[in-house]
């Protein structure tokens, strides 16, 4: 089980924790619907290092962005994102 370290909690394992998708996979509000399609469906698996959206959902609920590796886990950043991230 991996640890993530939560902006406003600490260190937390990763049971706390749940993984929503890659950043690269957001879609705009005003996108064409062939390119949300796209972005959505149609993704690649790559391994190396990639930004993934979590949220601290057993804890204080926040969403962050965490940068890890997808084949060692090693984690090399975690930043909040939303109105949680303004306090």
């Amino acid at each position: 089980m991996m640890q993530f370290t939560c902006p406003h909690c600490g260190p937390r394992a990763q049971a706390e924790f749940v993984y929503e998708r890659t950043v690269d996979s957001v879609v705009a509000l005003d996108a064409p619907p062939e390119d949300a399609m796209r972005t959505l469906f149609t993704r690649n698996n790559p391994r190396g290092v990639d930004d993934e959206i979590w949220r601290h959902t057993y804890g204080c609920r926040a969403w962050m962005v965490i940068t890890r590796h997808r084949v060692t886990n090693e984690i090399s950043a975690i930043r909040a994102v939303g109105p949680e991230a303004l306090t």
